[in-house]
């Protein structure tokens, strides 16, 4: 189609050529099968094989990897009479991008296996070794022991424009050195992926399952991406991790056998997200919430606080909570970033230095509770609370507190504190900006509340703070 709407007009001067030069539609020809000649070479089919057989879920919005069975099923363990494994292997692809014979590929691909053979374009079939892997970003680096290998040129991800035409090599429906090409349709696409790398170049080449790893190059045949995902089969939407991050990651991987990544501490979502607090951000168009700032994250040694809304991140405005993650992860771990925060009506700046993500997250769900007594039925829309003091805090395994507030010692089931996602041992340190010290003053501020608007809480959960809104007060 792409070639008809382009090169129609010009078929006439496409069928002879004038003084011995081609014409066009034979140098477009060239072009394209001198960019699969030059980058084919360096692609490698990958063939994995896990104990389980099992190849990985779906994702969410119907997208999906792209290294399962041609009928898009998951494979299943047939044991054979040796007691060995029938399933066939996840079948991918990568590409060799060091002359010490490392390879890139996705985490997907390998996830699990303990067996992965790679296959290159000359015939060898050897034994991958795995370096590291990053499972967030989808990452993986290969190595394997082979002389006269064709390294592949890396591109410049962030210098790719919308429009341009891409290229896709790999092994769709376990078919290798497939070529395919389209056009980049989209940058830093964010498809709401949870704890995976989260901004990919969107593509209408033509990808499916067996493409995982492959490159997606430009015209030039330099590799911009690394195809990871599609929204069904051959639908012309797919998406490729940028080149430029998946060499930083190559690069910890292969320097330090792990990535680290710069870290504020805190949950965050966006004011349409937030739609319950609207009506309390009056004059606000955009920016992001502080839901809660993880205990001992470098957020919390700074004035930043739950409720908050940071609208811009080093000058740049906020708009959805990606802005900011991609202002963050740009920094090196140790490196402040200024945030314009409003609050309350106020525009205040905080200066707060990035830490190192830890790489274990504890749940405050996993803290001992101990209530100190009977507790007293249920008051204040679902809530019991006590004054906080040393020896009740004691009693609830909580270390004592500068400005304790109240602690939550019960909740109604079903009740507004409840829904409000309130839990017993919670410490309630202040209500629509005002410090809550006794029951007295959160009792006062819940029977002055809005009951349209509700209450907005700030709370202690095992050292991280958050908040909560108290809706639902007519009663």
């Amino acid at each position: 189609m792409l070639l008809s709407l382009l090169f129609i007009p010009a078929f006439a001067a496409a069928t002879a050529s004038e003084a011995g030069t081609p014409s066009p539609l034979r140098q477009l020809s060239n072009s394209f099968a001198g960019i699969f000649e030059k980058a084919a070479p360096s692609v490698v089919v990958i063939e994995a094989r896990s104990p389980s057989g099992q190849a990985a879920g779906g994702l969410p919005g119907g997208l999906e990897f792209f290294f399962r069975s041609p009928n898009g099923t998951p494979y299943r363990i047939v044991p054979d009479p040796q007691g060995e494994s029938a399933a066939p292997p996840n079948i991918g692809s990568g590409f060799v991008f060091s002359k010490d014979g490392h390879v890139l590929t996705n985490n997907h691909v390998i996830e699990g296996a303990t067996d992965i053979k790679v296959k290159l374009r000359d015939g060898r079939r050897l034994n991958a070794e795995l370096i590291g892997a990053d499972e967030r970003s989808d990452v993986a680096v290969l190595r394997i022991e082979a002389d006269n290998l064709t390294v592949a040129e890396l591109g410049d991800s962030d210098a790719v424009r919308v429009g341009e035409l891409a290229f896709a090599i790999g092994t769709p429906m376990e078919l290798p050195y497939t070529f395919t090409f389209g056009v980049v349709s989209a940058k830093g696409r964010t498809l709401g992926l949870g704890g995976h790398y989260d901004e990919f170049i969107q593509t209408d080449t033509s990808i499916n399952p067996g493409n995982s790893g492959g490159p997606l190059c430009d015209i030039d045949g330099r590799v911009v991406g690394i195809n990871t995902l599609i929204s069904g089969i051959n639908r012309g939407v797919g998406f490729a991790i940028p080149i430029n991050t998946a060499k930083n990651i190559a690069g910890q991987l292969l320097s330090k056998g792990h990535v680290s990544r710069p870290w504020l501490g805190i949950s965050i979502a966006s004011l349409e997200e937030m739609k319950q607090l609207r009506s309390m951000f009056e004059g606000l168009e955009s920016g992001v919430v502080v839901r809660g700032i993880e205990p001992g994250a470098p957020a919390q040694r700074s004035d930043l606080a739950p409720g908050d809304v940071i609208t811009k991140v080093d000058g740049k405005p906020v708009q959805i909570a990606s802005d900011l993650q991609r202002e963050v992860l740009g920094k090196q771990i140790g490196q402040s970033v200024e945030l314009e925060v409003w609050r309350k009506g106020r525009t205040l700046r905080f200066m707060v230095p990035t830490g190192e993500h830890p790489d274990r997250v504890v749940r405050a769900s996993t803290r001992p509770r101990k209530p100190s007594s009977p507790a007293a039925p249920p008051a204040m829309h679902g809530l019991s609370v006590e004054q906080a003091t040393p020896e009740v805090l004691k009693k609830w395994n909580i270390a004592p507190q500068a400005e304790a507030g109240v602690l939550v010692t019960a909740v109604e089931p079903y009740s507004a504190a409840a829904v409000a996602g309130l839990q017993p041992g919670d410490l309630i340190t202040e209500a629509s900006g005002q410090k809550i010290s006794t029951p007295g003053d959160l009792s006062k501020a819940l029977s002055s509340a809005d009951p349209e608007r509700g209450l907005l809480v700030l709370i202690e959960r095992a050292g991280a703070k958050t908040f909560a809104i108290l809706s639902d007060l007519k009663n």
